[in-house]
């Protein structure tokens, strides 16, 4: 739930939005680490080798709130940036690149064995 909510607060138009998104994944991939290092209150050292909890797990969700942090306050840096230069907290369309975008050429359109009719197939087949 927290990875979907965080994928749908990134792909918003608003800088604080996907700042929060991007908290949200963070938050999603330390709890998916922590689930996944096994169960707690048994020591990554003990007398018998079954059941222990493995340590790899916790050192890397250690080291991915670290970067999570870094990365935060790296966004809120731009974000605090944006704000202060336009006074806008939502990311534009660039019209530069969206022409570019629908002036492209398609390679289906100069392709002559890439058959756009959908009726193309059927007749292809009753001819064999």
């Amino acid at each position: 739930m927290l990875f979907s909510c965080g994928v749908y607060l990134l792909l918003e138009r608003s800088l604080t939005r996907m700042l929060l998104g991007f908290l949200l994944l963070g938050n999603a991939l330390n709890l998916l680490l922590l689930v996944m290092s096994g169960a707690a209150g048994k020591p990554p050292v003990g007398k018998s080798a079954e059941g222990i909890t493995d340590p790899l797990p916790q050192a890397f969700a250690l080291t991915a709130i670290v970067i999570t942090f870094a990365v935060s306050a790296f966004l809120l840096a731009l974000i605090h940036r944006s704000w202060k230069l336009s006074r806008a907290d939502e990311v534009e369309v660039d019209e530069a690149d969206a022409a570019i975008g629908r002036d492209r050429d398609d390679p289906a359109d100069e392709d002559p064995e890439i058959d756009t009719d959908p009726e193309a197939a059927q007749r292809e087949e009753a001819a064999r």
